[in-house]
């Protein structure tokens, strides 16, 4: 066989089996199957924290360069979010998801023989690589493989694998830490990985390749007000298939945005540096813009941003997980900071994605069967205020906390399955991976701005004060959740993928 048959073998989706298939609950476990690599991705996110400490004494290094093995996965992950979303409207997004498992694992295999701090960086860039081949997916295939009426219960139980995900990171990571070492920490991912190889090869069902005509481009501009005038151009014949320009600038855009915010946690870089980088970063944005408007098939899609509910959807994803993971970075150190012991202020602090998790899951069950998502979308996100409130105002004890956390938590469950499926539904469904990497890309953003934010007012004003102060920014930024919350609009599906 030679390399253009396998390449070709390797790119061709294989059915289901047939008993699978003919069940009429397969649809689940497909979504077990990506709530599989949700858990992955967010075990792995919440448990690198623990062994900064480890990899500073085992290389001889500080905490600036040892912060990079965090930073480098969270750039190329941003980065790459959009693109692999596009490609996989091309390839096949089963196939791209089960080639994620792949990478991740064996970069993680790498990741616990790495011999210096620098390769060991290297090895979570190639990590983050197969971590954004299933995320950028995770949310089409749940879309898209599930009924209509169980769509938001569906998303629910993924976004409860993320909350699991990122509730035992922290306890599971100081047992490895203790008890074996560091090396643990990235080996446990390996069985886990080779796991969702073969459940995903057998429970996914196979998904349709997007056809060149129906990359997300031909999504229709909206008229009336908030149309923005011309929408995309024809397709030349000599222009790339790729957006490669477009993957350039917002690669540059991401990085320098990104490692701005990384100077609030102790990055050392002078502020003219800092200075620079968000020109940079503004600059660059505004020319990915004039790209992106002028592409015959742009990575991040206008015409599909400017579909109504669908951008103010992708702010609100953004905004839920900056309200998720600042109070995560920011909860233990005012715990400490106020003498509960280090043990006692992560079981306190794990009360937030534990509650998430919950209500994500069976919490909307609680709620009144007419309400819409739109509803469920503002009821969550002013639980979530109100919880933040709550935290920032009351004592700070780990009996105090412990209910602002979990109404917070639960408010958040509430708000993120609802607002993914509000913008599920708005995208055509021959784009939806590109629109799942677009959101996905959203829960970075916001997942890096809620770590910058807790670690920058600390650093501003201290453990109490400054940690005061982000909680109530935090919930007036839950409230502007609550006035951007959009319906959706009505999409139409063309014949051929129905």
């Amino acid at each position: 066989m030679n390399a253009t048959a396998l390449v070709a073998r390797l790119l061709t989706e294989r059915p289901r089996p047939r008993g699978i298939a003919g069940w009429r609950h397969a649809h689940w476990l497909a979504v077990g199957t990506v709530c599989l690599g949700a858990f992955l991705g967010q075990l792995d996110a919440s448990v690198i924290a623990l062994v900064f400490p480890a990899l500073g004494r085992h290389f001889g290094a500080g905490f600036a360069a040892v912060e990079w093995v965090a930073l480098a996965y969270l750039l190329v992950l941003v980065a790459l979010l959009a693109p692999i979303g596009w490609l996989s409207d091309l390839v096949g997004r089963k196939t791209m998801y089960i080639g994620g498992f792949a990478v991740f694992g064996l970069s993680s295999l790498g990741a616990g023989f790495a011999e210096s701090l620098w390769i060991l960086v290297g090895c979570r860039a190639v990590q983050a690589v197969g971590a954004a081949m299933m995320q950028a997916n995770s949310v089409a295939l749940v879309a898209r493989g599930v009924p209509e009426h169980a769509m938001r219960r569906a998303l629910g139980i993924q976004a409860a694998a993320q909350g699991l995900g990122l509730a035992l990171g922290p306890s599971l990571g100081g047992l490895l830490v203790e008890h074996a070492s560091w090396q643990w920490v990235f080996w446990v991912n390996v069985p886990i990985a080779v796991f969702g190889i073969v459940a995903g090869w057998y429970l996914l069902p196979r998904t349709r390749t997007c056809p060149p005509a129906a990359v997300p481009t031909t999504v229709p501009q909206p008229r009336g007000r908030g149309a923005r005038g011309r929408g995309p151009r024809a397709r030349s014949p000599r222009e790339p298939r790729f957006d490669l320009p477009g993957m350039l600038l917002l690669t540059g855009a991401t990085t320098a945005l990104l490692l701005a915010l990384s100077t609030a946690s102790g990055l050392p870089l002078p502020g003219w540096a800092v200075a620079a980088l968000l020109l940079a970063a503004a600059v660059l944005a505004v020319a990915l813009v004039r790209q992106e408007r002028r592409a015959a098939r742009p990575i991040l899609a206008p015409g599909l941003v400017n579909t109504p509910g669908v951008r103010s959807g992708l702010v609100v994803a953004l905004i839920g997980y900056l309200l998720l993971f600042c109070p995560l970075v920011l909860g233990p150190v005012r715990l400490t900071g106020a003498g509960v012991s280090t043990a006692a202020a992560g079981l306190v602090v794990t009360l937030l994605p534990a509650a998430f998790a919950v209500a994500a899951t069976v919490g909307g069950g609680l709620l009144p069967r007419g309400w819409s998502d739109v509803t469920r979308c503002r009821f969550g996100a002013g639980l979530a205020a109100a919880g933040l409130l709550l935290f920032a105002a009351l004592p700070v004890s780990a009996a105090a906390v412990a209910a602002p956390l979990l109404v917070a938590g639960y408010g958040l469950g509430l708000l993120l399955p609802a607002n993914n499926a509000l913008v599920m539904r708005a995208i055509p469904a021959e784009c939806s991976a590109v629109g799942g990497g677009m959101v996905n890309m959203a829960r970075s953003l916001g997942t890096a701005l809620g770590m910058a934010l807790s670690v920058l007012g600390v650093h501003l004003a201290g453990a109490a004060s400054g940690g005061r102060t982000v909680l109530a920014v935090l919930a007036a930024v839950a409230v502007a959740a609550v006035a951007l919350t959009r319906p959706a609009a009505p999409r139409s599906r063309p014949a051929a993928t129905r």
